[in-house]
């Protein structure tokens, strides 16, 4: 997007403009694509994030191809936009690339599940929800479609037994439609496929029974979503605005993006600074709380690590073999209890509890998923944790 105007081979179209190499523009620039609604923040309750900022550009790590690398090299080599780290609560690195700046909303794709997640256990602690409860307590339209005998559990943890192909890369399967449905792409020709969210839901079959394994289908939070929405009587943004987004000193408001009747894309429109990402993995850290106040029960944030591995199987234990999944979040680790929220093209939010250590990165990889730039962050995070301990 260099020049003025740019060359047209260059800009974006609503067919690739999610994609790369054009990413690297869009995802800091998402509103401008397509439609979204605001996640109000509060600016007067906003405070600056304290720093005890450390020199961490040479620090050390092993990397997944066997060698060694460096943080920097890390940053460098993995399409970083934004990466920030904690420890104990204080920044101790930042830094901005690709034309980010602290004031640039960055899409986050599938963090907005652990958001949303959280989201719902503040529902919880206020007796608004209930995990062991069916979905169609909830939602009535949903006892005809597959998650007819489907706890909100088995949606909030994705074992649910509904049939969803996750496939990014092709248009035909139901991730493809979800992308006409949620209005981020236009619909091909010939296309009769659901054109709304809660329509594409609606359709979804059983293909196995409810409970029995963890199986990443993006969808599950868009479920969950109607059900708060619900249950509280209040859109996803402003709930989130309300509940979360406010109470946390959010320094600028966040946004979804909004399908055709106005919903918000619940498991990966969501788009934020990287120190208000910051904010709400710091929040998680300190067991749900912020300023003294309780925002989400930390019985909630406890429970997240009280996770099933034996569900999690095949390839997701690649990165994590002794991980799980649960409200919406990647244990990495059932018996160290850290947490990840992560998206693809390279989101994450990174919390360990235990070291009261917090990381975010947000990029822009020339792919949706690259196992190794995966681990490789997540092994910089780790020795930027250990070396402030």
């Amino acid at each position: 997007m260099q020049g003025f105007p740019p060359a047209p081979e260059k800009c974006p179209t609503p067919w690739n403009w999610d994609l790369a190499p054009f990413n690297r523009y869009t995802f800091l620039n998402v509103r401008s694509f397509v439609p979204t609604v605001e996640v109000r923040a509060n600016p007067a309750k906003s405070r600056p994030l304290p720093r005890a900022e450390r020199d961490m550009a040479d620090l050390a790590f092993d990397a997944a191809d066997g060698t060694r690398k460096t943080v920097d090299q890390m940053l460098a080599e993995t399409y970083t936009d934004g990466f920030i780290a904690f420890s104990r609560g204080r920044i101790v690195t930042e830094h901005y690339f690709n034309d980010m700046t602290p004031n640039t909303l960055h899409l986050s794709q599938s963090v907005a599940k652990s958001i949303t997640g959280t989201l719902a256990g503040v529902l919880w602690g206020e007796g608004l929800i209930d995990t062991e409860a069916p979905v169609t307590d909830y939602v009535p339209e949903l006892a005809q479609s597959g998650y007819q005998g489907a706890t909100l559990g088995h949606v909030l943890d994705m074992q649910s037994g509904v049939r969803f192909v996750e496939d990014y890369a092709d248009t035909a399967s139901d991730m493809g439609h979800l992308d006409v449905a949620a209005g981020w792409k236009p619909a091909p020709p010939h296309y009769s496929g659901p054109t709304t969210v809660r329509e594409q839901i609606l359709g979804l079959r059983q293909a196995r029974p409810h409970g029995a394994l963890f199986d990443y289908r993006s969808i599950e939070t868009d479920v969950l979503a109607w059900v708060l929405e619900r249950a509280s009587g209040m859109r996803l943004a402003e709930l989130l605005s309300d509940r979360i987004w406010t109470k946390i000193g959010a320094e600028r408001d966040a946004a979804f993006t909004v399908d055709r009747s106005g919903t918000a894309l619940a498991d990966g429109g969501f788009n934020a600074t990287l120190r208000d990402y910051a904010r709400f993995g710091l929040m998680v850290a300190s067991g749900g709380r912020w300023d003294g106040q309780q925002i989400v029960p930390e019985a909630w944030i406890d429970d997240i690590a009280r996770a099933e591995p034996e569900k999690f199987t095949g390839e997701y234990r690649d990165l994590a073999p002794n991980g799980a999944y649960r409200r919406k979040w990647w244990v990495m680790d059932v018996d160290r209890g850290d947490l990840c929220a992560r998206g693809i093209f390279g989101q994450m939010i990174y919390v360990d509890r235990k070291a009261d250590f917090v990381a975010v990165k947000l990029s822009t990889w020339p792919d949706y998923l690259i196992p190794a730039f995966t681990a490789d962050a997540l092994g910089a995070m780790r020795a930027i944790r250990d070396a402030c301990a």
